[in-house]
């Protein structure tokens, strides 16, 4: 009976069933066949909303929706192309950085591709060819994701238990490489072709400059609020909220009051979905550890291998296929419970475990035949999901360049967070 029940919730998901129903129909199977109180996954549900901690999920992607509704995307962009413009292949890195801030507070690569897309594709048809422009738009959809306050860094922290700040400052440097990565490239691209680069104006610069400002200073609130511990980082989310709702109601006017219920409704659907597959996810997590899978899966590796460098091989091409195949809240709550014994077991920080998990699932929304971003801008551009995968080749080897130094050298996640001490014991 369980086989079919198996087979038909299999069924479900290829169907295009709802995750969490397909996580509670397996969670509620297992607990029932071992005989264990089905209560037990409402208990690891009310466990879950008790923690303090879950609040800022909801309060960052307001803000990042609030950000994404209003003009900012137009006055961050006019302020990156009279900045770099002028450099070979700046129209380019101007997309890179404006897509990465945007993914930075949306915390999905799908809404920076969708609001930004429309903005930066002209632009970068104006100087590059169409293959181009599509792959770096859909690559830039989703390299925010390790800079502070990214709603996948605060995921992963509360699913492994360690300190939000860490991981917050963990990811920039690893961040900051990927861009500089793609920038490069970019930029030899676009001395290789020869492209036309904007002139500077210093008085364009400072008009762009001072009509930007009010988001410019927006990664330092948080950032700084974290580091001299004058707030909590709750507080600091909801100063966030109050900030760019002051900013964009009030200063630029860009929002009305009668625009605010929809933008509420659309940002917490997301937060619903996160917290309902993140109660049942973790449910089914108890369950799994129950039953000693992790250390089921830890044995089998160990029968294959003890080197630690072997081990992460896998693991990056084990994540890169779960990045192809679900979305990276999903990923992070379901996959991250399993990998924490083999790291712990190969002597693997679980902070910087966070940041190549990030890095792999960035990668995974651009892999054919099935990541995410490419379908979303296949449907954004209305060109053929093949002309997206010949885009993105080039990109994804680039990235892939910047996961190995990740992945390999440790002290680009945790040399920041330990120069500024935030290398310490768990928030939750």
């Amino acid at each position: 009976m369980g086989y079919i029940v198996g087979i038909g919730l299999v069924g479900f998901a290829l169907l295009g069933g709802a995750l969490f129903v397909l996580l509670g129909g397996a969670t509620i199977i297992g607990y029932a066949m071992a005989g264990e109180p089905i209560s037990t996954i409402l208990i690891d549900i009310n466990r879950l909303t008790k923690n303090s901690t879950i609040l800022i999920i909801p309060l960052f992607t307001f803000a990042g929706y609030i950000i994404a509704e209003g003009k900012a995307p137009q006055r961050l962009v006019a302020f990156a192309r009279a900045s770099v413009g002028w450099l070979p292949g700046g129209i380019a890195v101007v997309v890179l950085i404006t897509c990465a801030f945007f993914t930075t507070f949306t915390g999905a690569s799908g809404v920076t591709i969708i609001a930004l897309g429309g903005l930066v594709y002209p632009i970068l048809r104006e100087t590059y060819n169409e293959k181009f422009s599509l792959g770096l738009i859909t690559a830039s959809g989703s390299i925010g994701l390790l800079f502070p306050p990214s709603i996948p860094l605060i995921l992963y922290a509360i699913i492994a238990q360690v300190p939000i700040d860490s991981m917050f400052f963990a990811g920039i440097i690893p961040g900051i490489i990927i861009l500089v990565i793609l920038s490069f490239y970019c930029s030899g691209w676009s001395v290789v072709k020869r492209t036309e680069t904007t002139r500077f104006d210093f008085s364009v610069f400072l008009r762009s400059l001072w009509d930007a400002k009010w988001e410019l200073l927006l990664p330092f609130l948080v950032l700084g609020g974290i580091l001299t511990g004058v707030v909590t980082l709750d507080e600091v989310a909801a100063l966030t909220v109050i900030y760019v709702c002051v900013v964009e109601m009030f200063i630029h006017r860009s929002i009305s009051i009668k625009v605010l219920p929809r933008i509420v409704k659309e940002s917490m659907v997301l937060v619903g979905a996160i917290l309902i597959i993140l109660g049942i996810a973790l449910a089914l997590t108890n369950y799994l550890i129950t039953l000693d899978v992790p250390t089921t899966v830890l044995d089998w590796i160990e029968s294959w291998t003890d080197s630690q460098v072997v081990t992460l091989i896998g693991l990056n091409i084990f994540l890169l296929i779960v990045g192809c195949l679900m979305d990276i809240f999903s990923a992070i709550i379901i996959v991250v419970p399993l990998l924490l014994p083999i790291a712990d077991q190969f002597g693997i920080d679980k902070v910087h475990l966070g940041i190549i998990v990030l890095t792999n699932l960035e990668i995974g929304y651009l892999t054919p035949p099935v990541g995410m971003n490419l379908f979303i801008s296949s449907m954004k551009f209305e060109r053929s999901v093949v002309l997206l995968y010949r885009s993105v080749i080039l990109f994804i080897a680039l990235l892939l360049i910047a996961l190995i130094l990740v992945t390999y050298i440790p002290d680009l996640s945790l040399w920041l967070p330990r120069v500024l001490g935030k290398m310490s014991e768990p928030l939750l």
